[in-house]
């Protein structure tokens, strides 16, 4: 039941475009390490949407996001003469973002959504479905910022971008066995959590 809550993050926040293997950023790449700030300019429009998506899918929509997506930019920007080309250019800067977050969530105590952000209320399908689809995800918010930040992000990964366990591996500097730990331990909290809300709403109907 988790997993089709958390599928109403899908239709609100889009599905960042997977790295190709081919990289269209590596001219740009080389550019930008040669010191040609343009360059490195148009590798932030090229990548910041996708970037800013898979930060609000793990922190939330936080009103930090703006913030955060400038730091792992800043972050890209400083380590970029550290960039070998070995994974594409995306890979790289998705695991920039991944550590953002995880510090992130580290730094800050469980957040109780109340309410939908207003930029998200917007992205809404209908009126008719705005009710079901913001109770929906604050519902999924809540039971997220329950979750330890490991657990979490790999969760997020996993079920809501669908990658697999060495996917993600390579993004949060882990093994394959160990991201698979964290996946299952946060299913069976989510799930924990889901079973105590709907026991709560039966006490309350009756």
């Amino acid at each position: 039941m988790i997993a089709m809550i958390l599928g109403s993050l899908l239709p609100l926040l889009g599905r960042a475009a997977p790295a190709e293997v081919a990289d269209p950023s590596s001219e740009l790449v080389k550019r930008a390490r040669g010191g040609e700030r343009r360059a490195f300019d148009e590798l932030y429009k090229l990548h910041v949407v996708a970037s800013h998506r898979l930060l609000t899918r793990l922190v939330g929509p936080v009103p930090e996001r703006d913030d955060l997506i400038q730091q792992v930019f800043l972050e890209a920007f400083r380590s970029l003469a550290g960039f070998r080309g070995e994974s594409a250019f995306a890979t790289w800067l998705h695991r920039i973002v991944v550590h953002v977050a995880y510090r992130h969530l580290r730094g800050q105590r469980r957040v109780r959504w109340e309410e939908v952000p207003a930029d998200l209320q917007a992205l809404t399908a209908s009126p008719e479905h705005m009710a079901d689809r913001k109770q929906d995800l604050v519902r999924a918010l809540g039971y997220l910022s329950a979750l330890k930040p490991k657990k979490r992000i790999a969760y997020v990964l996993r079920v809501v971008e669908g990658m697999s366990f060495d996917e993600i591996g390579g993004l949060v500097g882990a093994k394959a066995p160990a991201v698979g730990q964290r996946v299952k331990h946060a299913q069976r909290e989510l799930s924990a959590m889901v079973e105590r809300d709907r026991q709560r709403t039966g006490r309350e109907a009756s």
